[in-house]
């Protein structure tokens, strides 16, 4: 982990399921969620009712949570939110999620539309944080935190 005091600026590595840039505000769960009955693909609205996050909206944000949570419908879920423009701009995992990683796949190979998906320590995160995904020198993912004052 890299921290900056003049910037504000934290960093540190992660692994891409899926590579690509993205940056936008965190929306941060401890508990998983599943894109399948758990969001709805028109609106980015999460409509799990069991899940703290019901009523949110994760379109255009950076989700952040330890891991997806099946059913392996939840990446044709993902891929349908992607086309739509109602799925996060980047995800960011504590573990790595192949489902979650076919819907971001799929989408990126027909519609030719690109949404990171990156395995990392998840713990500095919290939400309202404004978080970056880039792609190192070395092809790696790094996520960058700017803390904005509140």
């Amino acid at each position: 982990m890299t921290r900056s005091a003049a910037s504000g600026v934290v960093e540190w590595p992660g692994a891409f399921q899926l590579a690509g840039e993205a940056e936008g505000l965190a929306l941060v769960f401890s508990q998983a969620l599943s894109f399948w009955g758990g969001i709805d693909a028109e609106t980015g609205e999460i409509i799990d009712h069991s899940h703290p996050g019901l009523g949110q909206n994760v379109a255009g944000k950076i989700l952040v949570m330890p891991s997806g949570r099946g059913s392996s419908s939840s990446s044709s879920v993902l891929a349908e939110a992607i086309r739509r423009g109602t799925a996060p701009a980047g995800i960011v995992l504590e573990r790595p999620d192949p489902i979650l990683a076919v819907g971001a796949i799929v989408a990126e190979f027909l519609y030719d539309i690109h949404m990171p998906l990156v395995v990392c320590e998840i713990a500095e995160i919290v939400p309202g944080d404004r978080i970056a995904i880039a792609i190192g020198p070395d092809g790696g993912a790094i996520v960058s935190r700017v803390r904005e004052n509140r």
